[in-house]
């Protein structure tokens, strides 16, 4: 049996695929670590959310995340196994802006700015975007110091907008008003 731990980190680095060893603190690391922690993110909100469409939509985020995962774990220098990973597929941006516009057109038009909150289900989609925008920044951060396939920053970019979409509709699903921001209320 194979042993989930193998002490090859103990001294605070990883190992890329491909082989090479980075800094557990690498901006490279910071990426995917977070495109991991938006993975796990979404899979409590799969089990909240109650509307089976959103559910399904939900998982094949997770599975196009993890294709988003393995392409950063990926140095430029390491071309050769770039090969034989999947790659982003452009497909997604239209069927999240499909998505974006099917379930905005079931809310009211937005008027205010909202306060995350509401459901439960809503909440940990609001936590989803929010770790989503830090994802992005920590892609655009590594596309600053070498460059990436441009098309992740797209993904993310659509796929927050979209959880922002899919928590307004988690509480519109549930009768639940969206909470409107009433300025500096501690005055």
């Amino acid at each position: 049996m194979t042993k989930i731990y193998t002490k090859t980190g103990d001294k605070g680095e990883t190992g890329l695929f491909g082989g090479d060893r980075v800094s557990k603190d690498s901006i490279r690391i910071e990426a995917y670590g977070t495109v991991d922690e938006l993975n796990s993110f979404i899979g409590l909100a799969v089990v909240e959310v109650k509307d089976i469409e959103v559910k399904n939509l939900l998982v094949k985020i997770q599975n196009e995340l993890f294709v988003v995962g393995s392409n950063l774990a990926i140095p430029d220098n390491q071309k050769d196994k770039k090969n034989i990973i999947p790659k982003i597929s452009e497909d997604f941006f239209n069927e999240a802006e499909n998505a974006i516009d099917h379930y905005e057109e079931k809310l009211e038009p937005l008027k205010n700015f909202i306060l995350p909150g509401g459901t439960k289900s809503s909440s940990i989609l609001n936590i989803c975007r929010t770790v989503c925008r830090r994802a992005e920044r920590r892609v655009v951060a590594l596309n600053n110091a070498e460059k990436i396939d441009e098309k992740i920053i797209i993904f993310l970019n659509r796929l927050s907008d979209l959880f922002f979409v899919l928590a307004r509709y988690e509480n519109h699903v549930a009768g639940t008003q969206d909470i409107i921001w009433k300025g500096n209320s501690l005055k």
